[in-house]
């Protein structure tokens, strides 16, 4: 699962907790990926991923998606992706934890086994 791959790559890269839900008790900063939607063409796959970058204050979510978006780029120097593809990223503050955050939101095509 991709899921599964960007969850240890980005909690490697950023040194932040990355997870694939809200954590009952989050960190200051932290990410969350949520795949979006998956599609497949001649037996390669591809998906839509965001992922959200917390920080306690506006500016550390925002530092924290900069980071991201720095790791990302180089995400297809792992062997089992070939492409990550930043569609768009902007201030997505949530409205019920009143957590400052941003999305960023990836098509990655990638090799499953």
């Amino acid at each position: 699962m991709i899921e599964i791959t960007l969850i240890d790559y980005i909690s490697r890269g950023l040194d932040v907790p990355c997870y694939a839900e809200e954590p009952a008790k989050p960190p200051r900063s932290y990410c969350i990926i949520e795949r979006t939607g998956t599609f497949e063409r001649n037996c390669i796959t591809s998906a839509t991923v965001a992922v959200q970058s917390y920080g306690g204050t506006l500016l550390e979510a925002m530092e924290l998606n900069e980071r991201l978006l720095k790791l990302m780029r180089r995400m297809p120097e792992r062997g089992d992706i070939s492409r990550c593809a930043l569609v768009s990223s902007y201030p997505f503050n949530d409205t019920t934890t009143k957590r400052y955050r941003f999305q960023a939101v990836y098509e990655i095509t990638y090799f499953e086994e």
